[in-house]
């Protein structure tokens, strides 16, 4: 065998051993990376970092009271195959430490700040329910920060919400074993089946968890959230300020948030996309989660 031969054949072998390395690695997951910390504005912020270490970095800003165990496995550890991803507790809540924020307006302070700490100059943002508020207020304050935008199961300043009304629903039914199975899913055999699956994934994760959101959390986001949705902003200035591309994801009948306000939102934007899921509510984005991602990474991609 010669010696060009025999470097070829070398050279080979070693690919075919680093892809097979490459393919048996262990990619860091929702329900296992290590939470880490980073300081801010005197708020040490809790946070999970997971995806590949280049590309736009993808923040997840999060729902009324949610944690960061409260996203979706399904969809986080998805997304994070081809970006790096990142989950974070924002001011008072979860691992985070602080007085949590009664605005929206706060909330977006702290999450600017989160951010520009890790040293980030432009990122995507996604923003779920109450997060999505924060997301508009991000991208219309700080546009040079502010890349792309997903919405999902959100609405516009003043849109509305349902939230006392469908909280009082879910958690007066008897033997629930959580208020998300209502308040996220459709109430058919589909969505109810779907709610399991997610509670299950949502729950997968033992070690090292966020503890649960108390009272104090409730009521400064309940104050956030229904401050934001009824002040009317009859002229859609933050809408207007939004340039970026946008993706708005709702479900077809959306309880808390209602679906109207999620087209509304769409239709004032500049430079926006629309997507519906059927037979599903607020969290449509975790009953679809496979279609969600394919539907999110094109969107982030091109």
């Amino acid at each position: 065998m010669n010696k060009l031969l025999k470097s070829l054949l070398f050279f080979a072998t070693s690919l075919l051993a680093a892809e097979a390395g490459t393919a048996g690695a262990a990619q860091d997951t929702l329900e296992t990376t290590p939470t880490k910390y980073v300081e801010a504005n005197g708020i040490k912020f809790s946070y999970r970092a997971l995806g590949p270490s280049s590309g736009t970095p993808l923040i997840l800003l999060q729902h009324f009271i949610g944690t960061m165990d409260s996203w979706d496995p399904a969809v986080v550890n998805a997304l994070a195959k081809t970006r790096p991803v990142i989950v974070f507790n924002n001011r008072g809540v979860g691992a985070t430490d602080g007085v949590v924020a009664d605005s929206i307006a706060q909330m977006t302070t702290d999450a600017y700040a989160f951010i520009t700490a890790l040293g980030y100059k432009k990122v995507d943002l996604l923003g779920f329910s109450m997060g999505g508020f924060i997301a508009q207020e991000m991208a219309a304050q700080h546009p040079e920060l502010a890349n792309k935008m997903i919405l999902a199961g959100t609405t516009h300043q003043g849109g509305g919400n349902n939230l006392m009304k469908v909280l009082g629903e879910a958690f007066s039914r008897a033997n629930a074993p959580d208020p998300r199975d209502y308040l996220f899913f459709s109430q058919s055999d589909a969505g109810k089946k779907a709610a399991g699956e997610f509670l299950a994934r949502v729950y997968a994760r033992q070690d090292g968890r966020d503890p649960e959101s108390g009272k104090a959390i409730a009521d400064a986001h309940g104050k956030a959230l229904i401050v934001w949705t009824s002040t009317p902003d009859p002229e859609f200035n933050t809408l207007k300020a939004i340039k970026q591309p946008v993706l708005v994801v709702t479900g077809s009948n959306d309880t808390m948030l209602p679906t109207a306000g999620s087209i509304e939102l769409y239709q004032h934007l500049s430079n926006a996309q629309l997507v519906l899921y059927p037979d599903s509510g607020h969290g449509s984005i975790f009953q679809y989660h496979d279609s969600f991602v394919n539907t999110a990474n094109f969107f982030l991609n091109h």
